[in-house]
């Protein structure tokens, strides 16, 4: 919280980042792409913020998806909103990631088998 008692905005990307690093652990082992799980860098941040977050007991839901996938990089798309029923929305946001080889220290296109398993992702 900040000094107006509602969540700083660059705490933000940090539950942006929780949720997309348990997100991509989570599938991209179910789906076959392990390489997802520790082989990728942020190259881009776009954070919009709609409405303040107040400290309160209830929880908020971030949702996230893949919204597109190029050659050598992807996109993850957010939400952090209210539950149901009012799903009112606090933040949208978008990441985009690049595959990166840490052995050769460069980057790396995505493979196929990675592709395979984002096209799942997409709009999930």
């Amino acid at each position: 919280m900040d000094a107006l008692g509602h969540v700083n905005n660059g705490r933000y990307v940090d539950y942006l980042q929780d949720a997309r690093v348990d997100f991509l652990f989570r599938t991209a082992k179910e789906l076959g792409a392990d390489d997802l799980e520790t082989g990728l860098l942020v190259a881009r941040h776009e954070v919009v913020y709609r409405a303040p977050l107040y400290f309160r007991p209830e929880p908020v839901r971030i949702e996230l998806w893949i919204s597109e996938i190029k050659a050598a990089s992807f996109t993850v798309d957010y939400e952090i909103l209210d539950a149901e029923p009012e799903r009112r929305t606090y933040l949208e946001a978008r990441t985009r990631l690049v595959p990166f080889d840490f052995a050769a220290n460069r980057l790396r296109r995505i493979s196929p088998v990675e592709r395979e398993a984002l096209s799942k992702l997409v709009g999930a």
